[in-house]
């Protein structure tokens, strides 16, 4: 087992084939640089490849290039969601799983879980992985949090929900015994240099302590008012 391992997340690649919310635009990337960070990450088993909000582009798109590559990766996908235009569907979840990918849970309806109220909580929580589950036909336990939005109350209810592994999106590297897994989003502006320098794992000691004093205010704040 490696050191440390880097995760990173892809959000959607390609035209979005539907309207995206504020800001999003940010995290789609082109064909072209998925691939470029794919045929980087052949052989590296510190690696790991993660997928957010249950796109089209991970089944259109995304599959065939990772099974060409003989690589693997898991989806995070949006239980409430699922079906909608621009969205993963029930037989595309089937099919991933098929394919020997790993399917996770997103929440129901990509929320904020620092605002949401309980019953929220719940169905972003319980019921969603259920879903899941349900579809593929084995517990879905593994989470990542929408937004890479959390603080002390949202990580009690992933662990009182029964979250083995919860992934944010705080950047850097990650040991891979961790609860909880920081990751690194690819973005609609990174090249080959971004991708060297991510996957060096190394980005020095003043941004590897910026990384870990915002992780430890999340870990440590209380609930959104």
């Amino acid at each position: 087992m490696p050191a440390k391992v880097i995760n990173l997340t892809v959000h959607g690649i390609g035209k979005p084939p539907r309207d995206l919310e504020p800001g999003e635009d940010g995290t789609w990337v082109t064909v072209e640089q998925f691939e470029q960070v794919m045929d980087a990450v052949i052989g590296r088993p510190d690696v790991h490849i993660t997928f957010d909000d249950g796109n089209s582009s991970d089944i259109e798109i995304a599959l065939p290039r990772l099974l060409e590559r003989g690589l693997t990766a898991e989806f995070f996908v949006l239980a409430g969601l699922l079906g909608e235009p621009g969205r993963l569907d029930r037989a595309d979840v089937r099919e991933l799983e098929a394919a020997g990918m790993r399917i996770g849970s997103h929440g129901w309806s990509h929320r904020d879980w620092r605002r949401v109220d309980f019953p929220q909580a719940v169905e972003e929580m319980v019921t969603a992985p259920r879903v899941l589950a349900e579809i593929i036909g084995h517990p879905v336990t593994r989470v990542a949090v929408p937004f890479g939005s959390y603080d002390r109350l949202v990580l009690g209810r992933l662990r009182y929900a029964g979250a083995s592994l919860v992934y944010t999106s705080d950047g850097g590297a990650a040991r891979p015994e961790s609860w909880m897994q920081a990751r690194t989003s690819l973005r609609h502006d990174i090249d080959p240099s971004w991708t060297a320098d991510v996957l060096a794992g190394q980005p020095g000691l003043r941004r590897e302590a910026r990384r870990f004093a915002a992780g430890l205010v999340k870990r440590t704040r209380g609930p959104a008012r």
